[in-house]
């Protein structure tokens, strides 16, 4: 990891401009509304710089938690601060555990297959984990109040947000893994037929239908739908003045909104209108 002077970890002034310039990230995501084209996962086209998915999926999803720790770890030393609130602590904690599955366990461990990444998403993707954990992280490390920030006298809605946090985190790896489970039933099935053909299995060809269990009976992108769930609860458990927590909220729903309704005009081109049926692209009953 690369550190720059004043940046990383950031001083006061520079943290303060990074999450002025972080809450107008939905701007940059209006291109997503204006073109149809978004080289990832199902939609992932054919380039000669495409990254391999699991490893693009795991250096750019990695790089939030990574910086997340080092800002932990390095700037409260640096402000003098001998102890952060447990608080602090339990927050990051989340963060961690979150991308530790996501850009780690996920992609390098469980995942049969992911689809190339253009380089242009791995950019963004990247970039939007750096400032992210910079907001948070600050914010957590010491630039946030954390001596004046009573946590011990609102353990009500730290309860009540980290069970949310939990529910959304749990429904997202439930739903992920309804995913996965479509790919690894395709490629043991083409295994068994290359098998009794006697014939060697050269590739495992992709194959895409159409979710069913939990939530995607209702919506065709539930993975995401418990994401925003979980990191809702999780800026209910920083405060509602905790505006590094609700940017991320909110940025999350700008760029993956777009995407969804996206991948549902994907999956009614390749099944048909009358499959995908009532089905809603992220939100039970919405959107």
């Amino acid at each position: 990891m690369v550190i720059i002077q004043g940046w990383l970890p950031p001083t006061r002034e520079n943290w303060e401009t990074i999450c002025f310039i972080w809450q107008f990230f939905p701007v940059i995501t209006t291109f997503q509304w204006l073109i149809d084209w978004y080289p990832q996962g199902k939609t992932s086209t054919n380039f000669r710089f495409n990254i391999p998915g699991k490893i693009g999926w795991a250096t750019m999803e990695s790089a939030g938690f990574l910086t997340l720790l080092y800002i932990m770890f390095k700037l409260p030393k640096e402000l003098g601060i001998n102890e952060l609130p447990w608080g602090n602590w339990t927050m990051a904690g989340c963060f961690v555990i979150h991308y530790a599955y996501r850009a780690v366990i996920a992609p390098l461990f469980l995942n049969p297959s992911m689809s190339p990444i253009h380089p242009l998403v791995w950019i963004l993707a990247f970039l939007f984990q750096l400032f992210n954990a910079v907001s948070i992280g600050g914010w957590l490390a010491g630039y946030g109040p954390v001596n004046t920030y009573d946590w011990s006298g609102r353990h009500w809605s730290m309860e009540i947000g980290l069970a949310i946090w939990a529910w959304g985190l749990l429904g997202n790896i439930f739903h992920d893994d309804d995913l996965r489970e479509i790919r690894r039933a395709a490629e043991r099935k083409q295994r068994k037929e290359a098998k009794e053909s006697g014939k060697a299995l050269d590739g495992v060809d992709k194959v895409y239908m159409l979710p069913k269990n939990g939530l995607f009976q209702y919506v065709l992108f539930a993975h995401y739908f418990c994401e925003w769930v979980e990191w809702a609860g999780y800026w209910m458990v920083g405060g509602w003045n905790c505006h590094p927590a609700r940017a991320f909220l909110v940025n999350e729903v700008a760029t993956m909104l777009p995407r969804a309704l996206q991948g549902k005009r994907w999956y009614e081109q390749k099944f048909g209108k009358d499959k995908v049926g009532r089905r809603k692209a992220i939100i039970p009953g919405l959107v």
